[in-house]
């Protein structure tokens, strides 16, 4: 189908620029944007960024999408890379996606590959990821797309991808609202965290324990509770009113993050009706439970 803008004119396809750490799935977003039908170019220096698009435009029509792959060899590029997209001098839409893990997710991944780190030089492989989060900390702080894949096997990455650029209204907003346990971490894609522990928690009720905050007798329990409606009717106005603000900037990427002790409970419950809400004055919004299941 041929998009055009309201003056019957073609509008140019996506370009997704995708970097982040090693180890952190780099390849799998690439193969599953490749499978979405972008034109992908792995490890291209960042100064050959309008070029491609250019000759993407000239041989395959300016709706082709594109997506590149920039990782740390690249070295000293990056400033180039961000001068790029600064300057749109593609034409396109640009969206950036960082993906990164922890520490030690990514020495383990980097050990089962048995591939050392493009940094390490004589030192150890975390010396390597050190050095390399200091180099792409400000592509990381300039992102539109944040993807943390520590708990996330191929199969969630590849899954994650295909929600973000695998419809083909890709300039909607999109909503992701988590739960999680504060006892695992903070999930570090997190654009906004809210603490659902001020309310009580159905742990502590022996009915409702074993129950999780997807199930109606453990969400009507939540609800109940004093400032629970009154949280709700408070922050969702700031999540519509920032996610607003976010399409103004060009932003079409937006996660909340709504923790309590264990995920379980609370949270999810919260997350549920987050979601709900948001649904229904039109915004695309949908729920993940990191910790569910977990315990």
């Amino acid at each position: 189908m041929t998009a055009a803008d309201p003056h019957g004119h073609e509008q140019h396809g996506e370009l997704v620029v995708v970097t982040g750490m090693t180890g952190a799935g780099r390849s799998t977003a690439a193969k599953e944007l490749e499978d979405l039908g972008y034109y992908v170019v792995d490890n291209m220096p960042p100064s050959l960024l309008r070029d491609v698009v250019r000759l993407v435009d000239e041989s395959r029509g300016i709706q082709q999408p594109v997506a590149v792959v920039v990782d740390v060899r690249s070295g000293s590029f990056f400033e180039t890379l961000q001068a790029n997209l600064a300057q749109r001098g593609t034409g396109r839409h640009a969206t950036l996606v960082f993906l990164e893990a922890t520490d030690d997710v990514l020495v383990r991944r980097q050990e089962a590959a048995r591939r050392p780190h493009p940094l390490q030089g004589t030192g150890r492989l975390l010396d390597g990821l050190h050095r390399e989060r200091e180099v792409l900390a400000e592509l990381r702080s300039d992102a539109d797309l944040v993807i943390d894949t520590t708990a996330l096997n191929v199969h969630q990455l590849t899954d994650r991808i295909a929600d973000a650029f695998g419809t083909p209204d890709t300039r909607r907003l999109k909503v992701t609202v988590t739960s999680f346990g504060f006892k695992y971490g903070i999930p570090v894609d997190a654009d906004f965290v809210a603490d659902m522990r001020f309310l009580p928690n159905p742990f502590w009720i022996p009915e409702l324990r074993n129950g999780t905050g997807k199930d109606v007798e453990v969400s009507d329990y939540v609800m109940s509770q004093p400032g629970a409606a009154e949280f709700l009717d408070g922050y969702v106005p700031v999540l519509e009113g920032v996610a607003a603000g976010y399409l103004r900037e060009g932003k079409r990427f937006m996660t909340v993050a709504i923790g309590c002790t264990g995920g379980k409970h609370r949270s999810v419950a919260m997350t549920e009706e987050i979601v709900r809400r948001l649904g229904a004055t039109g915004f695309e919004a949908r729920a993940t439970h990191r910790d569910l299941g977990r315990e």
